[in-house]
């Protein structure tokens, strides 16, 4: 049971980081390029141009977060008017957690309004549907937007807060129509963003700050690693306790078998031998239980996977649903770790076996 739960909470750690991640890097910038000055950057075309041909970038799109006051039917909210171009990483991002309407209409500029594609938890809260009109503010400016299409990403702080419009209807709001003030960057290998970051930054100087996304979501993650070394912590120690009960039952063993064992001594078996005969039935005990637990764990995994068993609520923890998943490293160090701790509690037992003497054991007896 101690290794079944350990790959379960093995299991349950990594899912939440994985789905975490995927969920972070579909919807931001791998890298994001700002003006160290934080204006705006105006000649983002040549920007992108230049930062397309550094190694390990697969695309640079413009980009806005702007926050504002959204209006409907039914409430108001916080939101981030999010500006994006008809192309790049993160128009294509957005276009797969598209669930109803359309992007077309934001890149239409012969609409009476300006379109906009809106997240389905704010959508949900303010009491607009595809084809309605929302009303954004920020400052003393306000706007009118029409519903083109309703996205779902899964995670709920997006879900909650952004609304996509087009860069040219994004930048007009803010006061300057041709200027973007982040540059997104998607890179080929999401683990090597330390390099890419350390490229990009020699081809564009002193001129401009670099965030990648392990900055941006550090302290997300030291909190995961942190859970999930306490959580490790809490379940070892009932690995460790798994391991006394075999030392205790070991020794009831010796107590009620010693008069098996003085007869051994007595036809000539070795202090070594009967040492080995107890720390090989400990071995065997503990062999079966990490076999076990592993096939144990793995089946829990699956069930939970299969009926979705580990819900969150989404606006606590972001997504709404964990998945189990056990990676076979994992598994076979927790069964290794049980089998060397289930070995090792045998010495002390099989030490006083050892040295139980035939003669007194025979008397007693």
């Amino acid at each position: 049971m101690g290794v079944a739960a350990l790959i379960v909470a093995f299991a349950l750690s990594n899912g939440f980081r994985d789905e975490m991640k995927e969920k972070i890097l579909q919807g931001t910038a791998h890298l994001s390029v700002l003006r160290a000055d934080s204006r705006p950057i105006e000649n983002h075309a040549e920007l992108a141009s230049r930062l397309q041909k550094v190694d390990g970038v697969i695309s640079a799109s413009a980009t806005t977060y702007d926050g504002v006051l959204a209006r409907g039917s039914k409430d108001s909210g916080y939101a981030v008017i999010r500006g994006i171009e008809n192309e790049g990483g993160q128009f294509a991002q957005a276009r797969q957690w598209l669930s109803e309407g359309s992007f077309g209409p934001l890149f239409d500029a012969s609409g009476e309004l300006p379109s906009a594609v809106v997240g389905a938890e704010l959508a949900s809260r303010l009491g607009v549907a595809v084809g309605d009109v929302l009303q954004v503010s920020a400052g003393e400016s306000s706007r009118r937007l029409r519903v083109a299409g309703i996205f779902r990403s899964g995670l709920f702080e997006y879900d909650s807060t952004w609304i996509y419009v087009a860069l040219e209807t994004a930048s007009a709001f803010a006061g300057n129509s041709h200027a973007a003030s982040v540059m997104s960057l998607q890179v080929s290998d999401v683990d090597n963003v330390k390099q890419v970051s350390a490229d990009v930054s020699k081809v564009l100087g002193t001129g401009y700050t670099i965030v990648d996304w392990q900055q941006a979501n550090q302290p997300l993650f030291s909190a995961l690693a942190l859970e999930r070394r306490m959580g490790l912590f809490i379940i070892g120690l009932i690995i460790a306790i798994a391991t006394l009960n075999i030392t205790t039952m070991l020794v009831l063993v010796v107590v009620e078998r010693r008069r098996d064992i003085a007869i051994l001594n007595a036809l000539g078996a070795t202090r070594s031998g009967v040492m080995l005969v107890f720390v090989i039935e400990g071995a065997v005990v503990g062999a079966i239980g990490a076999i076990t637990g592993v096939v144990l764990g793995f089946i829990v995994c699956m069930i939970g996977n299969h009926y979705k068993l580990v819900s969150l609520p989404a606006d606590v923890y972001s997504i709404s649903n964990v998945p189990l998943t056990p990676r076979a490293s994992e598994m076979f160090l927790a069964a290794l770790v049980a089998f060397v701790l289930s070995v090792l509690a045998t010495i002390y037992p099989a030490h006083a076996a050892s040295r139980l003497r035939p003669v007194e054991a025979l008397r007693d007896s």
